[in-house]
Protein backbone atom coordinates (compact mmCIF):
# COMPACT_ATOMS: atom_id res chain seq x y z
CA UNK A 1 0.00 0.00 0.00
CA UNK A 2 1.25 3.51 -0.75
CA UNK A 3 1.08 5.90 2.03
CA UNK A 4 1.15 9.39 1.65
CA UNK A 5 2.80 12.39 3.53
CA UNK A 6 4.75 9.34 5.66
CA UNK A 7 8.55 9.56 6.15
CA UNK A 8 10.86 7.54 8.04
CA UNK A 9 12.90 9.57 11.31
CA UNK A 10 15.99 8.72 9.31
CA UNK A 11 15.32 11.15 6.71
CA UNK A 12 17.02 13.64 9.11
CA UNK A 13 20.17 12.02 8.81
CA UNK A 14 20.36 12.39 5.34
CA UNK A 15 20.11 15.94 5.76
CA UNK A 16 16.49 16.37 4.94
CA UNK A 17 14.68 19.32 6.32
CA UNK A 18 11.81 18.43 8.91
CA UNK A 19 9.78 21.49 10.15
CA UNK A 20 9.32 21.42 13.81
CA UNK A 21 5.89 21.83 14.11
CA UNK A 22 3.21 19.96 15.93
CA UNK A 23 0.59 17.79 14.87
CA UNK A 24 -0.70 18.71 11.33
CA UNK A 25 -2.23 22.44 11.66
CA UNK A 26 -5.92 22.60 9.54
CA UNK A 27 -5.37 24.70 6.50
CA UNK A 28 -7.62 28.05 6.34
CA UNK A 29 -8.44 27.26 2.64
CA UNK A 30 -9.17 23.60 2.66
CA UNK A 31 -12.71 22.40 2.27
CA UNK A 32 -13.57 19.29 3.64
CA UNK A 33 -15.23 16.96 1.68
CA UNK A 34 -18.99 15.92 2.46
CA UNK A 35 -20.97 12.73 1.90
CA UNK A 36 -24.08 12.48 -0.12
CA UNK A 37 -25.60 13.31 3.39
CA UNK A 38 -23.60 16.38 3.51
CA UNK A 39 -21.60 15.47 6.66
CA UNK A 40 -17.72 15.74 6.31
CA UNK A 41 -16.03 12.84 4.15
CA UNK A 42 -13.71 10.59 6.28
CA UNK A 43 -14.10 7.25 4.60
CA UNK A 44 -10.98 5.58 3.27
CA UNK A 45 -8.24 3.57 4.68
CA UNK A 46 -5.78 5.49 6.89
CA UNK A 47 -2.38 4.27 8.28
CA UNK A 48 -1.61 5.55 12.37
CA UNK A 49 1.91 4.81 12.27
CA UNK A 50 4.28 7.09 13.92
CA UNK A 51 8.00 7.13 15.24
CA UNK A 52 6.92 9.25 17.70
CA UNK A 53 7.28 7.96 21.47
CA UNK A 54 3.48 7.38 23.02
CA UNK A 55 5.17 8.80 26.42
CA UNK A 56 7.87 11.95 26.28
CA UNK A 57 11.21 10.26 27.38
CA UNK A 58 12.69 11.63 30.72
CA UNK A 59 15.23 13.36 28.91
CA UNK A 60 13.14 15.58 27.70
CA UNK A 61 10.86 16.89 30.72
CA UNK A 62 9.33 19.79 29.79
CA UNK A 63 9.92 19.70 26.43
CA UNK A 64 7.24 19.81 23.62
CA UNK A 65 9.03 19.60 20.81
CA UNK A 66 12.04 18.25 19.13
CA UNK A 67 14.65 20.67 17.52
CA UNK A 68 16.45 19.56 13.83
CA UNK A 69 19.29 18.73 16.32
CA UNK A 70 17.32 16.48 18.40
CA UNK A 71 15.86 14.93 15.66
CA UNK A 72 19.14 14.46 14.12
CA UNK A 73 20.42 12.97 17.16
CA UNK A 74 17.53 10.39 17.44
CA UNK A 75 17.42 9.09 13.89
CA UNK A 76 21.59 8.28 13.83
CA UNK A 77 20.63 6.42 17.31
CA UNK A 78 17.70 4.80 15.27
CA UNK A 79 19.98 4.08 12.56
CA UNK A 80 22.38 2.25 13.88
CA UNK A 81 20.04 0.22 16.66
CA UNK A 82 18.09 -0.99 13.47
CA UNK A 83 21.67 -1.65 11.95
CA UNK A 84 22.48 -3.19 15.06
CA UNK A 85 19.11 -5.35 15.05
CA UNK A 86 19.39 -6.57 11.83
CA UNK A 87 22.82 -8.25 12.12
CA UNK A 88 21.77 -10.78 15.22
CA UNK A 89 19.37 -12.29 13.06
CA UNK A 90 15.95 -12.53 12.31
CA UNK A 91 14.90 -13.57 15.87
CA UNK A 92 10.48 -13.16 16.07
CA UNK A 93 10.59 -10.16 13.82
CA UNK A 94 13.82 -8.46 11.73
CA UNK A 95 13.03 -4.91 10.82
CA UNK A 96 11.70 -5.91 7.16
CA UNK A 97 8.46 -6.57 9.47
CA UNK A 98 8.63 -3.33 11.61
CA UNK A 99 6.49 -0.03 10.15
CA UNK A 100 8.06 2.81 11.78
CA UNK A 101 7.28 5.31 9.51
CA UNK A 102 4.98 8.88 10.81
CA UNK A 103 4.27 12.10 9.94
CA UNK A 104 7.34 14.36 9.09
CA UNK A 105 5.40 17.55 10.79
CA UNK A 106 4.67 15.72 14.09
CA UNK A 107 7.88 16.28 15.97
CA UNK A 108 6.38 16.06 19.25
CA UNK A 109 8.23 14.32 21.75
CA UNK A 110 5.20 12.49 23.02
CA UNK A 111 1.97 11.34 21.32
CA UNK A 112 0.62 12.58 24.92
CA UNK A 113 -0.15 15.58 25.38
CA UNK A 114 -2.12 15.30 28.41
CA UNK A 115 -0.85 15.24 30.90
CA UNK A 116 1.52 18.26 30.19
CA UNK A 117 4.35 15.96 30.95
CA UNK A 118 3.51 13.59 28.45
CA UNK A 119 3.81 10.62 30.48
CA UNK A 120 1.57 8.10 31.80
CA UNK A 121 -0.47 9.07 34.98
CA UNK A 122 0.17 8.03 38.45
CA UNK A 123 -2.02 4.86 39.04
CA UNK A 124 -4.78 3.76 41.90
CA UNK A 125 -2.67 1.87 44.58
CA UNK A 126 -2.97 -2.02 43.48
CA UNK A 127 -4.10 -2.02 39.88
CA UNK A 128 -2.57 -4.77 38.17
CA UNK A 129 0.21 -4.59 35.57
CA UNK A 130 1.20 -7.03 33.17
CA UNK A 131 4.11 -5.93 30.80
CA UNK A 132 3.96 -8.63 28.31
CA UNK A 133 6.11 -9.09 25.18
CA UNK A 134 8.34 -11.53 23.00
CA UNK A 135 10.31 -12.30 25.62
CA UNK A 136 10.06 -14.91 28.46
CA UNK A 137 6.63 -15.79 30.23
CA UNK A 138 5.66 -13.28 33.21
CA UNK A 139 4.64 -14.54 36.48
CA UNK A 140 1.13 -13.54 36.72
CA UNK A 141 -2.61 -15.18 37.03
CA UNK A 142 -5.39 -15.12 34.55
CA UNK A 143 -7.22 -13.30 33.65
CA UNK A 144 -4.47 -12.46 30.91
CA UNK A 145 -4.89 -8.56 30.21
CA UNK A 146 -1.98 -8.03 27.94
CA UNK A 147 -2.15 -8.50 24.35
CA UNK A 148 1.29 -10.21 23.64
CA UNK A 149 3.43 -12.68 25.76
CA UNK A 150 1.54 -14.81 28.58
CA UNK A 151 1.78 -16.03 32.23
CA UNK A 152 2.06 -19.35 30.87
CA UNK A 153 1.30 -22.71 28.46
CA UNK A 154 -1.13 -24.58 30.10
CA UNK A 155 -4.14 -23.44 27.96
CA UNK A 156 -5.00 -20.17 25.59
CA UNK A 157 -6.64 -18.37 28.46
CA UNK A 158 -2.74 -18.05 29.70
CA UNK A 159 -1.63 -16.28 26.41
CA UNK A 160 -1.82 -12.88 25.17
CA UNK A 161 -5.06 -11.26 23.35
CA UNK A 162 -3.48 -10.98 20.40
CA UNK A 163 -2.33 -14.57 20.49
CA UNK A 164 -5.53 -15.40 21.09
CA UNK A 165 -6.85 -13.93 17.97
CA UNK A 166 -9.10 -11.41 20.22
CA UNK A 167 -7.61 -7.75 20.42
CA UNK A 168 -5.34 -6.54 18.13
CA UNK A 169 -2.06 -5.27 19.62
CA UNK A 170 -2.40 -1.55 18.26
CA UNK A 171 -6.41 -1.52 17.15
CA UNK A 172 -7.99 -0.95 21.04
CA UNK A 173 -9.74 1.01 20.79
CA UNK A 174 -8.05 3.12 21.49
CA UNK A 175 -5.20 3.09 18.55
CA UNK A 176 -1.47 2.76 19.45
CA UNK A 177 1.13 2.52 16.46
CA UNK A 178 2.69 -0.63 17.40
CA UNK A 179 5.21 -2.79 15.34
CA UNK A 180 2.90 -3.49 11.91
CA UNK A 181 -0.72 -3.18 10.79
CA UNK A 182 -1.81 0.30 11.63
CA UNK A 183 -4.22 0.62 9.41
CA UNK A 184 -8.08 1.75 9.92
CA UNK A 185 -11.21 1.89 7.17
CA UNK A 186 -13.86 4.36 7.67
CA UNK A 187 -17.28 3.33 5.92
CA UNK A 188 -19.97 5.93 6.60
CA UNK A 189 -23.48 6.20 5.87
CA UNK A 190 -26.18 8.73 7.20
CA UNK A 191 -26.11 7.19 11.04
CA UNK A 192 -23.88 5.26 11.38
CA UNK A 193 -20.09 4.78 10.86
CA UNK A 194 -17.64 1.24 10.98
CA UNK A 195 -14.14 1.50 12.07
CA UNK A 196 -12.75 -1.32 10.55
CA UNK A 197 -9.57 -1.96 12.26
CA UNK A 198 -6.49 -4.06 10.28
CA UNK A 199 -5.09 -5.96 13.08
CA UNK A 200 -7.58 -9.44 14.08
CA UNK A 201 -10.25 -7.13 11.71
CA UNK A 202 -12.44 -6.61 14.14
CA UNK A 203 -15.32 -4.08 12.56
CA UNK A 204 -16.94 -1.12 15.39
CA UNK A 205 -19.96 -0.06 13.88
CA UNK A 206 -20.92 3.15 15.62
CA UNK A 207 -24.38 4.45 15.68
CA UNK A 208 -24.89 8.46 14.96
CA UNK A 209 -28.90 8.28 15.69
CA UNK A 210 -28.94 9.82 19.10
CA UNK A 211 -29.39 6.35 21.08
CA UNK A 212 -28.65 5.25 24.36
CA UNK A 213 -25.56 2.86 25.42
CA UNK A 214 -26.49 -0.22 26.12
CA UNK A 215 -27.60 -1.60 29.67
CA UNK A 216 -24.44 -1.71 31.91
CA UNK A 217 -24.76 -5.04 32.54
CA UNK A 218 -23.58 -6.14 29.08
CA UNK A 219 -19.97 -5.83 28.63
CA UNK A 220 -17.89 -6.26 25.16
CA UNK A 221 -13.94 -6.67 24.46
CA UNK A 222 -14.26 -3.58 22.80
CA UNK A 223 -17.02 -1.36 24.62
CA UNK A 224 -20.07 0.09 22.85
CA UNK A 225 -19.57 2.80 20.58
CA UNK A 226 -22.14 5.95 19.95
CA UNK A 227 -21.31 9.19 17.83
CA UNK A 228 -21.95 12.26 16.99
CA UNK A 229 -20.42 15.46 14.37
CA UNK A 230 -19.23 18.04 16.85
CA UNK A 231 -18.90 20.88 13.65
CA UNK A 232 -16.54 19.03 11.06
CA UNK A 233 -15.49 16.43 14.17
CA UNK A 234 -16.54 12.91 14.53
CA UNK A 235 -16.84 12.27 17.77
CA UNK A 236 -17.02 8.84 19.39
CA UNK A 237 -17.67 7.47 22.46
CA UNK A 238 -16.98 4.26 23.99
CA UNK A 239 -17.57 2.69 27.36
CA UNK A 240 -19.54 -0.86 28.64
CA UNK A 241 -16.00 -2.35 28.38
CA UNK A 242 -14.98 -5.94 30.18
CA UNK A 243 -12.53 -6.59 32.82
CA UNK A 244 -10.20 -8.62 30.59
CA UNK A 245 -8.53 -5.98 29.13
CA UNK A 246 -6.01 -3.20 30.04
CA UNK A 247 -7.07 0.36 30.55
CA UNK A 248 -4.38 1.54 28.49
CA UNK A 249 -0.90 1.03 28.36
CA UNK A 250 0.03 -2.27 30.97
CA UNK A 251 -2.00 -1.17 33.56
CA UNK A 252 -5.40 -2.22 35.24
CA UNK A 253 -8.56 -3.27 33.33
CA UNK A 254 -11.23 -1.31 31.31
CA UNK A 255 -14.04 -2.46 33.01
CA UNK A 256 -14.65 1.52 34.67
CA UNK A 257 -12.77 3.44 31.38
CA UNK A 258 -14.39 5.83 29.39
CA UNK A 259 -13.03 6.65 25.93
CA UNK A 260 -13.70 9.09 23.82
CA UNK A 261 -12.05 9.88 20.03
CA UNK A 262 -12.19 12.52 17.87
CA UNK A 263 -11.58 12.38 14.21
CA UNK A 264 -11.16 15.69 12.08
CA UNK A 265 -10.40 15.64 8.70
CA UNK A 266 -7.78 18.99 8.28
CA UNK A 267 -6.19 18.15 4.90
CA UNK A 268 -6.53 15.98 1.69
CA UNK A 269 -4.37 13.03 3.25
CA UNK A 270 -4.88 13.87 6.95
CA UNK A 271 -7.11 12.93 9.90
CA UNK A 272 -6.67 14.13 12.94
CA UNK A 273 -6.77 11.28 15.47
CA UNK A 274 -7.35 12.49 19.04
CA UNK A 275 -8.69 10.61 22.40
CA UNK A 276 -9.07 10.71 25.71
CA UNK A 277 -8.98 8.03 28.30
CA UNK A 278 -10.91 8.72 31.75
CA UNK A 279 -10.57 5.45 34.42
CA UNK A 280 -10.58 6.66 37.86
CA UNK A 281 -10.52 3.29 38.88
CA UNK A 282 -6.92 2.91 36.97
CA UNK A 283 -5.42 6.28 36.95
CA UNK A 284 -5.27 9.29 38.80
CA UNK A 285 -6.11 11.56 35.89
CA UNK A 286 -7.06 11.04 32.27
CA UNK A 287 -4.61 10.52 29.22
CA UNK A 288 -5.19 12.74 25.87
CA UNK A 289 -3.61 11.15 22.96
CA UNK A 290 -3.04 13.41 19.57
CA UNK A 291 -2.12 11.50 16.35
CA UNK A 292 -2.33 12.28 12.49
CA UNK A 293 -3.39 9.54 9.85
CA UNK A 294 -2.27 9.87 6.67
CA UNK A 295 -4.48 8.61 3.87
CA UNK A 296 -3.87 5.00 2.39
CA UNK A 297 -3.43 4.72 -1.27
CA UNK A 298 -4.59 1.34 -1.57
CA UNK A 299 -7.24 -1.52 0.13
CA UNK A 300 -7.20 -3.08 3.60
CA UNK A 301 -6.97 -7.08 3.35
CA UNK A 302 -8.66 -9.30 5.47
CA UNK A 303 -6.20 -10.01 8.67
CA UNK A 304 -7.27 -13.48 8.60
CA UNK A 305 -6.17 -14.27 12.34
CA UNK A 306 -8.15 -17.39 13.36
CA UNK A 307 -7.66 -19.37 10.71
CA UNK A 308 -4.37 -19.10 10.56
CA UNK A 309 -3.23 -19.04 14.17
CA UNK A 310 -1.66 -22.76 13.97
CA UNK A 311 0.81 -20.78 16.48
CA UNK A 312 -1.65 -21.29 19.15
CA UNK A 313 -1.66 -24.87 18.53
CA UNK A 314 2.02 -25.73 18.72
CA UNK A 315 2.51 -23.61 21.43
CA UNK A 316 0.27 -25.91 23.50
CA UNK A 317 1.78 -28.59 21.67
CA UNK A 318 5.61 -27.97 22.32
CA UNK A 319 4.73 -27.43 26.07
CA UNK A 320 3.26 -30.90 26.59
CA UNK A 321 6.44 -32.16 24.85
CA UNK A 322 8.79 -30.56 26.90
CA UNK A 323 6.43 -31.93 30.08
CA UNK A 324 6.34 -35.38 28.82
CA UNK A 325 10.45 -35.36 28.07
CA UNK A 326 10.35 -34.46 31.60
CA UNK A 327 8.30 -37.13 33.11
CA UNK A 328 10.09 -39.66 30.80
CA UNK A 329 13.74 -38.31 31.99
CA UNK A 330 11.94 -38.84 35.62
CA UNK A 331 11.25 -42.62 35.48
Amino acid sequence: MKIRNLCFSALAAAGLSVPVTGVQAQDSDYVVPRTEYGQPDLSGVWNFSSFVPMQRPRQFADKEFLTPEDIAAIANQTEAGLEALNNIGVGGYNTFWVENAGRGDNTRTSLINYPENGRVPETVEGVPVQIGGLGPDEPGMRPVRMTVGGIAKDGPEDRGLSERCIVGFNSGPPFTPNLYNNNVQLVQSKDHVVIMTEMIHDARIVPLDGRDHIDDSIRQWSGDSRGYWDGDTLVVETRNFNDLTQSFSVFGSSLDKVLTEKFTRVDEFTVDYEFTVEDPSTFKDKITVLLPMAKVDGLMYEYACHEGNYGMVNILRGERMEEQRASEGAR
